[in-house]
């Protein structure tokens, strides 16, 4: 594209839209857009060597340029767009799987990065911004994919980041407890959400969870519904048999009834998996491809992420919601009759609501809980633990303020048919502290530390160091 909106990337003969941001304002970066060789200037104020248009939104401008432009091309692909507090990652992911498997090239965007089969890079916002939602298309579109698989977040519909796109098919995972910082209320979270199922195509479907108590928010009355869950739906689900290698479960619909044996472990990942079994149904494939094609899947880095060592199990998971430390917790005991360790930590600068809460869980289903921190931002840490252990009536914690130290701890309570869960930032390569990024990712932490602890002489001398 020749219109651009960051002035570092500007060449000879390109247009630069000058947006105004949160943070930043692009009519600061027109003198540099010139330097670097801009032919055009799309602004709100102030006139400039080159031609110079001024108009009153630039956004405005920007969205309308891109879809006079280019939807028409995009509109080719078969949009798939996934929303929900917990599951959007793992749902997107695996259905972008199933369908390349199927031979039906689908492309992924979202928390973990753009992807088509492999990943091509990683994206700043799990939605991107609607410039570059446009150029991924597009790309998408030049890699021969017939499909694209997104996450489309409560913050990304609210900020108007998928603004013109319509959607073939619209999925709802879940409604919990998060970004409340952002939107207040949870009716507020379910209304931002809620705009997704707005935007489907004339011959769209919407994809629910009829098991969540938000379902009513999604299930709009001009759309065509389909529905899954244990409890009902159209799709309804049977646990059959989980141990800590694969779960077996059934599927009852119209069109069959089908049994899957799957590697993936969770009640909570079933339902991530659902999305694909109904949008797969849907799209015609028949439900023994369906069942082929999900019984060995790679989950997205850093959730439920596992080593197994010995008779124990290492599990790094995103989560970082109350609903969803339940969810793990739940997932774990029902995998082992012995002990269950978790270290987590909850984000500065976020919903302080929910850390209490997410330790009370911590405490009340693991036998010990190791909290310590996760992405202080710019807030005290010692700020965080006080909200973390503010009520706390249980006594089986305590805090290691190193996130490193912490998952050591956690890896060397381990004994006999134990787990230890790492909890809070699955794929992430970062700390986030004030204004720096401190390189960490919690598998890579956790394969070192298991390292060290089956080679003693080696831990001492780590620990020395």
């Amino acid at each position: 594209m020749n219109v651009k909106i960051d002035s570092r990337k500007i060449e000879k003969g390109d247009t630069f839209v000058a947006l105004r941001g949160i943070d930043h304002d692009g009519h600061a970066y027109i003198r540099q857009a010139i330097e670097n060789g801009a032919a055009k200037i799309i602004c709100e104020e102030g006139s400039y060597e080159v031609e110079t248009c001024i108009v009153e939104d630039t956004r405005a401008y920007l969205v309308n340029y891109l879809k006079d432009t280019y939807y028409d091309k995009i509109s080719k692909l078969k949009l798939i767009g996934i929303t929900g507090t917990n599951g959007k990652t793992t749902s997107a992911f695996l259905l972008h799987q199933m369908l390349n498997k199927l031979g039906r090239k689908c492309g992924y965007i979202g928390t973990i990065g753009f992807y088509v089969g492999e990943k091509i890079r990683s994206l700043a916002n799990t939605t991107p911004d609607i410039y570059d939602l446009y150029a991924i298309l597009l790309q998408c579109l030049s890699l021969g994919c017939e499909y694209v698989v997104m996450e489309v977040s409560s913050q990304g519909l609210a900020n108007h980041r998928v603004e013109t796109l319509q959607f073939d098919y619209a999925v709802f995972t879940n409604l919990t407890q998060d970004h409340l910082d952002f939107h207040k209320t949870m009716e507020r979270y379910a209304l931002a959400k809620q705009e997704l199922f707005r935007m489907l195509k004339p011959s769209g479907k919407a994809i629910i969870n009829y098991d969540d108590s938000y379902k009513h928010y999604f299930l709009l009355e001009e759309n065509e519904n389909v529905t899954f869950g244990f409890t009902g739906g159209d799709f309804n689900v049977a646990l059959d048999a989980a141990d800590k290698e694969h779960t077996e479960f059934s599927v009852q619909c119209p069109a069959f009834t089908q049994n899957f044996s799957t590697n993936l472990i969770g009640t909570y990942n079933i339902y991530n998996l659902m999305a694909s079994v109904v949008i797969l149904t849907l799209e015609q494939f028949d439900s023994a491809t369906i069942a082929q094609a999900a019984a060995a899947l790679t989950l997205p880095k850093g959730r439920t992420e596992c080593i197994h060592t010995g008779n124990n199990l290492i599990m790094v998971d995103y989560a970082h919601t109350p609903d969803a430390m339940s969810k793990v917790l739940t997932a774990a005991r029902a995998l082992t009759s012995g002990s269950i360790y978790v270290v987590f930590g909850c984000t500065g600068e976020r919903d302080r609501d929910k850390r209490a809460k997410m330790s009370a869980i911590a405490c009340k289903h693991a036998d010990y809980v190791i909290m310590t921190h996760d992405d202080p931002h710019y807030e005290d840490q010692a700020q965080i633990y006080h909200d973390m252990t503010s009520g706390l009536s249980y006594d089986n914690y305590e805090i290691v303020h190193d996130r490193k130290d912490a998952i050591r701890k956690g890896i060397s309570l381990l004994d006999t048919d134990e787990i230890s869960l790492i909890l809070g930032k699955g794929h992430e390569e970062f700390i986030v502290c004030r204004d720096k990024r401190i390189p960490f990712n919690d598998m890579n932490v956790a394969r070192q530390c298991l390292s060290e602890r089956r080679t003693p002489t080696a831990a001492r001398i780590c620990q020395s160091a």
